[in-house]
C-alpha cells in the first residue's frame, strides 16, 4: 500500500526512531539469552519488549504502514506465549524475532526511500522465518502465531543444531543508516549541544550583570549631580558618563548575541509539534474505520517547537493514548446518536507551553471510564485482591489503568488486549521527570494531562510582588494587565469579580493565595494580571508589577519538586533566587487558604537559599508570618530581637549545625522550650535519631517536605509543646 505523500516526509523520520527502538529491543533480546536471570529481572526485560513491540507498530499504523503493522503484530503474537511464563528465551527463539525485526527495518527504510511500492508481500518474507522456526518442544513460538510440526527427531535435537533463519530474501547486500548520506553535515552528540546551551545560558546571566552594572552607574551619575556643578567631579562625571553609555552599548550587543545564539540553537535542537501530530490524524482515521466507528481529531498549539528528543519519546505516548481513546473511549455511532451525542467522536490534543513546564491534554467525548468495570478487570487479571479494590475511591481506581497488565478486554486484537498501553504511557512520562493525570466523567468522555518539564533557553517571565515577596509568572500565561477601578468590580459577600470583555473574572489576591494575608478586594488603581491557563481565566491581583525579565527556569531540587504552588525557580542579575509560580496552580481554586486574625511567627534556618524559600512558601501558605537565617549565627541574633512560635532548621550546616544551634536554644531561658523541627537532605533512621536525639521536637526529609508534610508537623509540634506547659 503507497504511503500518503503528505506522509513521506515524516517516514524518514519514522525510520530513524524505528531504527533506534530496534536497538533497545535487540538488547533485550541478547539479554534474555543469558543464563541466571532472576524473575524479576526476566519480566522487566519483557515489559520493555512488549512496549517497544507496542509503539512500533502504533507508529506504523499512523503513518498507514500496515505491511510494518502486520509484522509488529506477529512479532507480539511470538513474544506473548514466552511473557506469560516469564522464562528464559531459548536461543531459536531469539533468531526468529532478530530477523523478523531485521525485516521490519529493511521494509522501514524501504519506505523511507520512496521505495515502499516496489516492496514484495511481507507474507513471504514471513514464511521463510516461520519455515526455519523451532519446534514446539523447544517452546519456540512463530511470528506467523503457530507452532511448527516437525518430526520428534528434530526436536530432539540441541538447541546448536537448530539453524537460524536466513535474512529475508529482500534484503539488500548492505544498509545505510537511515537520514545518513555523505553530505548529511557534521555529527554532532546531544551532550555537545547541551553543553554549548549551558554556555549560552552563562552568557545571559553576564549579561544580566552587565546592565546590573549600567543602572549602578546611573545611580552614581546622579549622586555626583546631587553635589552640584563642582569643577573637581566635572573629569569624573564625564569620564562616568562616558562609560555608562558604552557599557549600555556594550549591554544591548551582547544581548543581540545571546538572542542569536539561542534562536540558533532553538533551531537546530527544536521542531515544530506537528511533525508528531500530524500523522495522529490519519492514524485516527483509520482506526476509527476499522473498529466501524467515526472520529475526529482536531489539534490546537501544533505550531509550538519542542526539543526534538522530547518530541521523539511523546510520539509513541500519544499514539497509545489517542488508539486507547478510539477503541475503548468513544462509542459506536448508532450508541453516540441514542445518547444525543454526534455521530461523530470528538477528540482533542492541546499543546501548551509556559515557562519550563509543557502540558499536553488529550480528550474524547466518548463514554467515559467506567469505575465498575475497571475494579472487575484489576481483580479478575490479578492487580488488585477483592479487599484492595473495596478501599479504593474513585480516583483510586482511575489510577488502576495505568498499571502493567491493566485491559478491560477479556481477547486480545490488533488494537489492544495485551495490557500494554496506558502503563507504558506512564512509564515514558516518569522517565521525562513529568507526570499524567486522569479525570473522567461518565457518559461525557476522559481527560489525560500530561505535565512535563522543558530546558531549553530563556523564557519570559513577568516579575510581581505580593507585600514583601517577589515572584514570578510565566509571560505566556499572562493575558493582559490592569488598572483596577470600582466600575470595573463587582463585590460579593465571598468574592470578587472583574468585568473583563463582557465576562465576569474572579479576582484573586496574590497575597492571599500565598497566605501571606487575609483577601480583600482590590483597591483603586491596584495592578490586575489577567492569567490563563488550562482554559480557566482569573484577574490576579498584585501589589506591584515589577517587569518582565528573560530568564532561564530551573526546575526545583527532586525533593521539592512536587510542591504544588511553584513550576522552578530563575536566578536574577544579583543572584537572588526567583520563585515561578505555577498558573495551573494560580487559578485553580484546589487550595483554600485561611489566615487567621494573629499570625504566628517561623523561623527557617538553612543554608541553602532554596530550600528557605520553599519552606516559607510552604509556612505562609498556612498563615505564618516567617523570617529567614541562612546560618545558626544569624538566627541566634534573630532570636534576640524576636520571639518566635517555632524553629524550622536544617540538621547540616557549615558555620553551625542544626544541634549546635538546639543545643545554644536550650542553654537559653526564654528558648528552651521553643519548638524546634530539623529537615534533612537525608532521610535514613540514622539521621532521624541522630535529630530526635539532639532535643528537637520533630524531624523531616525534604522529601517529606515536598510531600506537604511541613505544615502538618509543624502544628502537631507546636500542638504537642503546648500541650506539655
Amino acid at each position: 500500500m503507497p504511503v500518503d505523500p503528505m506522509l513521506q516526509p515524516l517516514v524518514a523520520g519514522f525510520a530513524v526512531e524505528a531504527q533506534e527502538v530496534i536497538q533497545k529491543v535487540t538488547m533485550d533480546l541478547l539479554e534474555l539469552e543469558r543464563e541466571g536471570l532472576e524473575n524479576d529481572a526476566l519480566a522487566k526485560i519483557y515489559t520493555r519488549l512488549g512496549r517497544h513491540l507496542h509503539t512500533l507498530k502504533g507508529s506504523a499504523a499512523s503513518l498507514g504502514l500496515q505491511d510494518l503493522g502486520d509484522i509488529a503484530h506477529k512479532l507480539e503474537d511470538a513474544l506473548a506465549p514466552l511473557k506469560a511464563h516469564t522464562q528464559k528465551m531459548p536461543r531459536p527463539v531469539v533468531d526468529v524475532l532478530l530477523h523478523g525485526l531485521d525485516l521490519f527495518m529493511l521494509r522501514a527504510q524501504a519506505h523511507a526511500d520512496g521505495r515502499g511500492d516496489d516492496l514484495p508481500n511481507p507474507a513471504a518474507a514471513l514464511a521463510q522465518l516461520v519455515a526455519h522456526a523451532p519446534p514446539p518442544e523447544a517452546a519456540a513460538v512463530l511470528p506467523g502465531g503457530a507452532f511448527a510440526q516437525v518430526p520428534p527427531t528434530v526436536a530432539a535435537a540441541p538447541p546448536a543444531a537448530v539453524s537460524p533463519p536466513p535474512v529475508p530474501s529482500e534484503a539488500p547486500a548492505a544498509l545505510e543508516p537511515a537520514g545518513e548520506s555523505s553530505d548529511a553535515g557534521w555529527r554532532v552528540s546531544a551532550t555537545q549541544v547541551t553543553s554549548l546551551m549551558r554556555e549560552v545560558e552563562r552568557l545571559r546571566e553576564v549579561r544580566l550583570r552587565v546592565e546590573e552594572r549600567s543602572r549602578e552607574l546611573e545611580r552614581v551619575s546622579a549622586l555626583l549631580a546631587k553635589q552640584g556643578l563642582l569643577a573637581e567631579t566635572a573629569e569624573a562625571r564625564t569620564l562616568l558618563s562616558g562609560t555608562g553609555r558604552s557599557l549600555r552599548t556594550d549591554g544591548e550587543e551582547t544581548s543581540d548575541v545571546v538572542d542569536a545564539l539561542e534562536e540558533g540553537l532553538k533551531a537546530i535542537t527544536t521542531r515544530p509539534t506537528r511533525t508528531i501530530l500530524d500523522p495522529l490524524q490519519r492514524m485516527v482515521r483509520d482506526l476509527s474505520r476499522q473498529l466501524g466507528k467515526e472520529a475526529r481529531l482536531s489539534v490546537v498549539g501544533a505550531e509550538v517547537s519542542l526539543d526534538r528528543r522530547l518530541l521523539e519519546k511523546l510520539q509513541g505516548a500519544l499514539v497509545h493514548i489517542l488508539r486507547n481513546a478510539v477503541d475503548h473511549g468513544l462509542e459506536m455511532p448508532a450508541e453516540r446518536e441514542k445518547a444525543g451525542k454526534h455521530h461523530e467522536g470528538a477528540l482533542t490534543l492541546r499543546v501548551e507551553q509556559q515557562g519550563n513546564l509543557l502540558y499536553l491534554e488529550a480528550s474524547d467525548d466518548g463514554r467515559g471510564i467506567d469505575l465498575s468495570q475497571v475494579r472487575k478487570a484489576a481483580e479478575k487479571r490479578g492487580l488488585v485482591t477483592a479487599e484492595e479494590v473495596a478501599r479504593l475511591n474513585d480516583n483510586q481506581v482511575r489510577e488502576l489503568i495505568f498499571r502493567e497488565g491493566f485491559s478491560t478486554r477479556t481477547d486480545v486484537t490488533d488494537t489492544s488486549g495485551r495490557g500494554v498501553g496506558l502503563d507504558a504511557v506512564r512509564a515514558t512520562v516518569e522517565s521525562l521527570q513529568g507526570r499524567i493525570e486522569v479525570s473522567s466523567t461518565r457518559g461525557q468522555g476522559t481527560r489525560f494531562i500530561l505535565t512535563l518539564p522543558v530546558d531549553l533557553g530563556s523564557s519570559p517571565v513577568l516579575m510581581v510582588r505580593a507585600l514583601e515577596q517577589f515572584v514570578g509568572l510565566p509571560m505566556l500565561a499572562v493575558e493582559s494587565t490592569q488598572l483596577a477601578r470600582p466600575d470595573m468590580l463587582r463585590v460579593g459577600k465571598r468574592r470578587t469579580h472583574l468585568e473583563y470583555q463582557g465576562q465576569l473574572l474572579p479576582v484573586i489576591d496574590l497575597g492571599a493565595r500565598l497566605g501571606l494575608r487575609a483577601s480583600s478586594p482590590p483597591a483603586e488603581g491596584q495592578p490586575l494580571l489577567i492569567v490563563q491557563s488550562g482554559g480557566k481565566r482569573v484577574a490576579l491581583g498584585v501589589d506591584a508589577v515589577v517587569g518582565d525579565r528573560d530568564l532561564v527556569i530551573r526546575p526545583l531540587p527532586s525533593e521539592v519538586r512536587e510542591v504544588a504552588a511553584w513550576q522552578g525557580a530563575a536566578t536574577l542579575s544579583r543572584g537572588e533566587l526567583l520563585l515561578i509560580l505555577r498558573p495551573d496552580w494560580v487559578v485553580s481554586d484546589s487550595e483554600k487558604v485561611t489566615v487567621s486574625a494573629v499570625s504566628r511567627r517561623a523561623l527557617v534556618v538553612d543554608d541553602s537559599l532554596t530550600a528557605r524559600a520553599l519552606h516559607r512558601a510552604m509556612l505562609e501558605a498556612g498563615g505564618f508570618q516567617v523570617h529567614l537565617a541562612a546560618s545558626g549565627a544569624r538566627a541566634l541574633e534573630r532570636l534576640q530581637a524576636d520571639t518566635y512560635d517555632v524553629v524550622i532548621c536544617d540538621l547540616d550546616m557549615e558555620e553551625m549545625d542544626g544541634i549546635e544551634l538546639i543545643a545554644r536554644l536550650r542553654e537559653r531561658k526564654d528558648t528552651r522550650t521553643l519548638p524546634v523541627i530539623l529537615v534533612s537532605a537525608h532521610d535514613s533512621a540514622v539521621a532521624r535519631e541522630r535529630g530526635l536525639s539532639s532535643g528537637a521536637d520533630g524531624f523531616l526529609s525534604k522529601r517529606e517536605c515536598a510531600a506537604g508534610r511541613l505544615l502538618a508537623e509543624v502544628l502537631d509540634v507546636m500542638s504537642r509543646r503546648g500541650s506539655r506547659e
